[in-house]
């Protein structure tokens, strides 16, 4: 395993470090706040300009264009410059991407600005979790991976309230999202010396080779991207149709939040006992199908889809945790940060399907086929998984 250059608890490999876990937690959280706000305030004020859902979902795919293009640079960047250098420079290009939102008139212009803003966010997240998942000790990373995917999921449950209350009008909500952009730069300035060291290292294969290398973590986490950036993308356009306000479908955003913030402790608590962690991969994909078969049904009651959207969304954003847990099990050191990278590199490939899968599917099939084209998703993961476990490989 890649450790950091000063391991002060080298007789305890059980011991967690939280100073420097904690660093990486609170950089990358910040900037799951900024698009906690920034992917429903940019669909919104698309939609307020007269573009359909089809064209929204393409623009917004974009976002995962960028990340496909972005993670294979992530590791070699970090071996060049720094993993703490590199994050540095790729917060304040989300924050300048932000400000670039506001001041594109032209529809086109949105299209580079995304590539920019997850070209940037992809290569924070790549090397975020590499700095975790290295720290992590082996028995306790799926705890601390759960704390870290709280945390997260805290700021993207933020993030959709933030935009309840400031809206789709003028600059004030994209400064807002520039400013939490930048803010993922201190922690990550003050444990600068904590950040691992991967200058020397390099990896054991292609980069392609380690997207199928642990096959059910990247399934899962293709799923996830699909689901997570297509589903808080045209969520507010749903919610519209089905009738609820901007801010009641904004705080509908912020319930599958807080389920994500009270679940993934529990779940990653739960995968550190699992011989497989690939059987709780696939009972949480089995949970994300029952919930979107039964959304049609509760759509017409905001409280009935609040609190199914709660555990909905809890329960799916293990796919994430609990995938990069198996992928943590798998692989160390430079090797590590590549799988990380292939990892981020399929959620990106999820973010491009997802939006507009899903943004096809309801200008198609109508209202519901938001639900319905998700539900297609997870039924792909459960075929992919059970098709590994029978085969008994990754």
């Amino acid at each position: 395993m890649t450790a950091a250059p000063t391991l002060p608890d080298k007789d305890s490999p059980d011991r967690i470090r939280w100073l420097s876990i904690g660093a990486a937690i609170a950089s990358i959280s910040v900037v799951g706040m900024a698009l906690g706000l920034g992917i429903p305030l940019l669909s919104v004020v698309l939609e307020s300009r007269g573009h359909s859902a089809t064209m929204i979902g393409l623009n917004t795919a974009f976002a995962g264009v960028a990340s496909i293009i972005a993670a294979p640079f992530a590791a070699p960047l970090a071996s060049r410059f720094g993993v703490a250098a590199t994050m540095l420079a790729m917060s304040l290009a989300a924050s300048v991407a932000f400000v670039g939102f506001y001041a594109a008139d032209e529809f086109w212009m949105w299209f580079p600005l995304r590539l920019v803003l997850h070209f940037a966010i992809t290569v924070l997240f790549v090397l975020s979790e590499f700095w975790i998942t290295a720290t992590a000790p082996p028995a306790k990373r799926g705890l601390v991976l759960g704390v870290y995917a709280t945390v997260l999921s805290l700021g993207f449950a933020v993030g959709p309230w933030l935009f309840s209350q400031l809206g789709s009008s003028g600059i004030l909500p994209f400064l807002v999202a520039a400013g939490m952009a930048l803010l993922a730069a201190p922690p990550v300035a003050a444990a600068w010396r904590e950040s691992p060291d991967i200058r020397a290292s390099k990896p054991s294969a292609r980069f392609s080779s380690y997207i199928f290398l642990v096959p059910t973590a990247t399934a899962a986490v293709f799923v996830f991207g699909a689901v997570e950036t297509g589903g808080f993308a045209l969520f507010p356009i749903y919610g519209s149709r089905l009738g609820y306000t901007e801010a009641d479908a904004a705080l509908l955003l912020t319930a599958i939040g807080l389920g994500n913030v009270l679940l993934q402790i529990p779940l990653g608590l739960l995968s550190d006992r699992m011989r497989d962690r690939r059987h709780l991969l696939m009972a949480c994909a089995a949970i994300g199908l029952v919930g979107m078969l039964i959304l049609p049904f509760t759509a017409a009651s905001w409280y009935g889809t609040a609190a199914l959207l709660f555990i909905w969304g809890g329960v799916v954003a293990g796919l994430y945790t609990v995938g990069l847990a198996h992928l943590g099990s798998r692989l160390t050191g430079r090797d590590l940060a590549s799988a990380n990278a292939a990892f981020v590199f399929c959620y990106g490939v999820g973010m491009l399907a997802g939006p507009q899968a899903i943004g096809l599917g309801m200008d198609l099939f109508g209202t519901h086929g938001f639900a319905h084209v998700l539900a297609v998703f997870f039924v792909g993961f459960i075929a992919v998984a059970a098709s590994r476990l029978k085969r008994s490989g990754g």
